[in-house]
């Protein structure tokens, strides 16, 4: 059984092109057209996500080949093309980069690619790229280009005119501050913290429609694939889960998972002063505890209640922020260190060039997780690891540490949960 949904692949040469921008800005305008549109991003990413799915006004979920795995992508395309009229995937980095690469996602579903280039500085070497883009790989659908950032509609006429004529040209997007999204370390700056982030999707979406870059893309048919029920090992279970703005790296689909085994989720937020909620295991998951400092310092009472729960044996899984919120102490770039909860002996300190990049797996005693790892701060931990990580690419490379200590697991690594339902259910069973 197939379902068939006008779809595309956002891609670029390269990062930096503006495609979270025009990726949201083409889903904030259908939207307002009456059409449902779902948008994936293809590989791990929690920030981008924030974004699209303000703008798509649904959860945005990532498509991996690796991290994901093939038939979890195949499912959520075809559940999403059962009920979109739009769906749109935003690409990571260039379309050839990695393994796997956007390329290698698009061409194994059959998803068009939309190229997006930045068109500034460029005249007719912007149709040498597009047709490189194009032809490189001959199984690699290609549904057309926009180009970004042109300095004028004369300019936008004339990259469109250096395309082979055998290439659909979407049309030209001016240079405009108001549409830019603002970024920080770890990428772009959290949706709920930018105020004026409607306005900026809603500028957006108008130069999307000035520009006329408003055609769909044709349909494509998605594969049904059914997937096994995950056994609800966690049934009765309470899984107290740290959510605010210093603990916000949430995939929908870890969440979706924790309810499909029987988890009944708690959420809580550090940052408020709110104590842990009765639970049976907690979760801390990655974000921005470098931003709040003070205020995570403070919450003196959430420090207690967790190293009680630690001390009772109950689990707990700390991943990135969440594990570097566990430490005794962490320092913000400039230097500015305040203590944290002090379950895992050791400090954490920002540093000004990124630590750990990339996908990885953990070979933790309850089965493998697959996911990744992306951070700027450097730890020094008095424990000594149980078990490192190993790198997707180089399966003999040791990668981020992990800790053990009792029923406490911290680690680096931002773990996709559906790749081991078996494993969450372990780690989180009391």
């Amino acid at each position: 059984m197939t379902a068939d949904c006008p779809a595309a692949f956002i891609a670029a040469p390269a990062s930096g092109q503006g495609k979270t921008t025009v990726t949201a800005a083409l889903a904030r305008y259908h939207r307002a057209q009456g059409r449902t549109v779902r948008v994936f991003k293809m590989g791990p990413d929690f920030l981008d996500p924030m974004i699209l799915e303000r703008a798509a006004g649904h959860p945005v979920e990532p498509l991996h080949l690796w991290m994901v795995g093939e038939e979890d992508c195949r499912a959520m395309l075809h559940a999403a093309a059962e009920s979109a009229d739009l769906i749109l995937v935003e690409g990571s980095m260039g379309l050839f980069d990695g393994d796997p690469s956007g390329a290698d996602l698009a061409v194994r579903f059959g998803l068009p690619v939309l190229a997006l280039i930045d068109g500034s500085g460029m005249a007719q070497t912007f149709g040498a790229v597009v047709h490189g883009l194009a032809t490189w790989r001959e199984e690699l659908a290609f549904a057309g280009v926009i180009a970004n950032r042109v300095g004028s509609p004369g300019h936008g006429r004339m990259l469109g005119a250096a395309l082979p004529a055998d290439l659909r040209f979407f049309g030209a997007l001016p240079r405009d501050p108001a549409v830019g999204l603002p970024d920080r370390h770890l990428g772009l700056v959290q949706a709920e913290e930018i105020e004026d982030l409607d306005q900026r999707l809603a500028a957006a979406a108008a130069a999307v429609a000035e520009a006329g870059v408003t055609g769909l893309p044709e349909p494509v048919s998605f594969a049904a694939q059914a997937l096994p029920e995950p056994e609800r090992g966690l049934a009765g279970i309470r899984v107290a889960i740290a959510r605010d703005a210093a603990f916000a790296f949430l995939y929908p689909g870890n969440l979706r998972l924790l309810e499909d085994l029987g988890a009944e989720l708690a959420f809580f937020s550090p940052l408020a002063g709110d104590g842990l909620p009765e639970a049976d295991a907690v979760w801390l998951p990655g974000g921005y505890p470098e931003l709040h400092l003070d205020a995570l310092a403070a919450n003196e009472r959430l420090h207690r209640d967790l190293r009680s729960h630690h001390e009772d044996g109950g689990p707990i899984l700390a991943e990135c922020g969440g594990f570097l919120y566990l430490l005794e102490s962490l320092a913000d770039s400039g230097g500015h260190e305040r203590p944290m909860a002090g379950l895992v002996t050791g400090r954490a300190c920002l540093e000004e060039r990124l630590q750990g990049i990339g996908l990885q797996a953990a070979p933790l005693p309850e089965g493998e997780l697959r996911g990744h790892t992306f951070h700027y701060s450097r730890a020094e931990v008095g424990l000594e690891p149980t078990a490192y990580c190993v790198r997707a690419r180089d399966r003999g490379t040791a990668a981020e540490a992990i800790y053990r200590e009792g029923r406490l697991t911290a680690t680096y690594l931002h773990a996709w949960f559906p790749s081991n339902p078996a494993a969450m259910t372990e780690l989180f069973r009391p």
